[in-house]
């Protein structure tokens, strides 16, 4: 193989490659005497057929995949001299007009890991805010779960409904002029009054009702009401009173433990407050870990690959429209988003610059990722397949290096994180929750470019905040900066991420009150309790022309 460099450029290497056709038919040949024992053919005895007659027969296939297997060798053969560390896939490209039989001359083009200066980890200084658990918040909890549990009564027929009643209606919604709408119309739908689940004005209304009622109520959807064609219009709804009952005691007492399937209250107790401190202690470590990568990123500046970063600012900028198309105004949304591209590029850049510094930390230090703990990430990753799907996906990853590092990258990079944390000098502070949660979701430093990106504050500061839906679902916050013990998470795009099957949607008409009116029906005051939408479905990595070993 002859080989000739021609582009030496910041991170940016090309090389051209020539690949004999001796070579080629070499492999060729070595090919024909591992197939010719198996081959068969009529008027020849099984492993008897000539060679020349498999490779009259077979030569154009054999050739091609001798010139690919030549193409993979002579790249990886390529990166072990040079001492190459390509920073994301190498491109490797067969020159125009290459005939079987010829040389085959290869261009190889890719952007290799900077040289990434000894992290300093001595000297780092963090603050450790805990706050305590209050016992109000325990009983407030307490609280949560008994009106959870709480009976309804049946009223007198007599009785007038009031706030916090559940009266069960009939129900036709039509239009302004008078037309039923579809979805308008259902029966036994329970409302708890006050809930505020229903659109504003319905459950108002109600009050003062009595069992047997007809009633018309006049509304007005809510501007951001998914269905269009129903936002921000006047309508009427013709209610028929059912029942209307009223709530019994909500009583925090051994009962309620037992209802729950526990022993006693103070079981349940115990169990409300290791809850509330688990929660506690995520948002103190979230927050020492901010204000760690805050300085490591001030201490560091150094050229990353440009490739890594565009992966890096592609992967944010779906999860950015993707959240776009669940706001009230999407559009309007995706122009603000537009305005603040630069400032996610930097974003961007910041991670992949930590990914690496982290990656460099953990090396140096002997930070990995056990078999064992793979295996458990591995086990935990199959269950959010189907069951019949799961060793599939097992096998996927156990064959494709680039998923199996993407699986890695969360764990690895919080065992780097806990090694830091180990070495840090840290004082406590006593805070209280609300005190943590203010200094998790303050922006600073992002004008300096030392922003940590974390997928539930990677937005740049003075950002409007997005109007609330009327029951959000939770942020599933992905990790920090993402590091694997041989990459960058950066070099492990989306395409290699492990595929969610997206939740089905609730069901309408729903009967008790308890629960929530869902966005099928245009009573619902906004989109019911959404669900985050799951992540594209992965695409499998491209095969690999001429696989490397990455390193960090």
């Amino acid at each position: 193989m002859q080989t000739v460099e021609t582009l030496n450029e910041g991170l940016k290497r090309a090389f051209t490659l020539t690949i004999t056709a001796k070579d080629i038919d070499a492999k060729v040949d070595v090919e024909l005497k591992r197939l010719a024992p198996q081959m068969k053919m009529p008027g020849f005895r099984p492993g008897k057929v000539p060679a020349n007659l498999i490779r009259k027969m077979h030569g154009p296939a054999l050739t091609q995949d001798a010139l690919n297997a030549a193409i993979q060798e002579s790249v990886q053969t390529l990166v072990a001299e040079k001492q190459l560390r390509p920073a994301m896939q190498p491109s490797v490209e067969l020159e125009d007009g290459y005939d079987l039989g010829k040389d085959a001359v290869v261009k190889v083009e890719m952007e290799v890991l900077p040289q990434v200066p000894a992290p300093a980890i001595d000297g780092i200084k963090l603050e450790r805010l805990t706050v305590p658990v209050a016992d109000d918040a325990v009983t407030e909890q307490l609280q949560k779960f008994a009106d959870q549990q709480k009976k309804w009564d049946d009223a007198a027929d007599d009785y007038v409904a009031a706030m916090g009643d559940l009266v069960t209606v009939d129900f036709v919604g039509k239009t302004a002029d008078g037309v039923a709408f579809e979805g308008g119309t259902g029966t036994d739908m329970g409302v708890e009054l006050g809930s505020g689940r229903l659109i504003p004005g319905f459950e108002d209304q109600l009050v003062g009702v009595k069992t047997g009622d007809d009633k018309v109520l006049n509304v007005t959807f809510p501007e951001e009401y998914q269905e269009k064609s129903l936002a921000g219009q006047p309508a009427t709804f013709d209610i028929t009173v059912k029942s209307v009952k009223t709530a019994g005691e909500s009583k925090i007492d051994e009962d309620l433990a037992k209802s729950l399937g526990l022993e006693s209250l103070e079981q349940l107790t115990g169990l409300l407050k290791g809850q509330i401190e688990q929660e506690h202690n995520g948002l103190t470590r979230t927050h020492m870990k901010r204000k760690l990568l805050d300085q490591l990123a001030e201490g560091h500046d150094f050229e990353v690959p440009p490739s890594m970063v565009e992966a890096e600012f592609n992967q944010i900028w779906s999860q950015l429209q993707h959240e776009a198309t669940h706001e009230a105004d999407p559009e309007a949304a995706m122009a603000e988003m537009e305005g603040e591209r630069d400032d996610y590029r930097k974003i961007a850049e910041r991670r992949v610059r930590l990914g690496l510094l982290l990656s460099e930390i953990g090396q140096a230090n002997g930070v990995e990722v056990s078999n064992q703990e793979m295996q458990r990430l591995l086990a935990q990753a199959a269950q959010q397949y189907p069951a019949e799907q799961r060793q599939q996906f097992m096998q996927y990853v156990q064959q494709e290096p680039m998923a199996a590092a993407q699986l890695r990258a969360p764990l690895y990079e919080d065992k780097v994180v806990d090694f830091l944390f180990e070495k840090a000098e840290i004082t406590d502070r006593e805070a209280t929750r609300e005190e943590l949660e203010a200094a998790i979701e303050s922006e600073d430093g992002f004008a300096s470019g030392t922003h940590t990106h974390d997928h539930d504050n990677h937005k740049p500061k003075k950002k409007a905040a997005a109007k609330k839906k009327a029951a959000p679902a939770d942020d599933a916050g992905a990790s920090d900066e993402t590091v694997t013990e041989e990459a960058p998470a950066s070099d492990t795009t989306e395409e290699a991420k492990p595929a969610k099957k997206a939740p089905a949607k609730k069901k309408a008409a729903p009967v008790e009150a308890e629960t929530a009116v869902t966005e099928s029906s245009p009573v619902a005051a906004e989109n019911a309790e959404g669900t985050e939408a799951a992540d594209a479905p992965a695409k499998k990595p491209r095969a690999k022309k001429a696989p490397t070993k990455t390193e960090a």
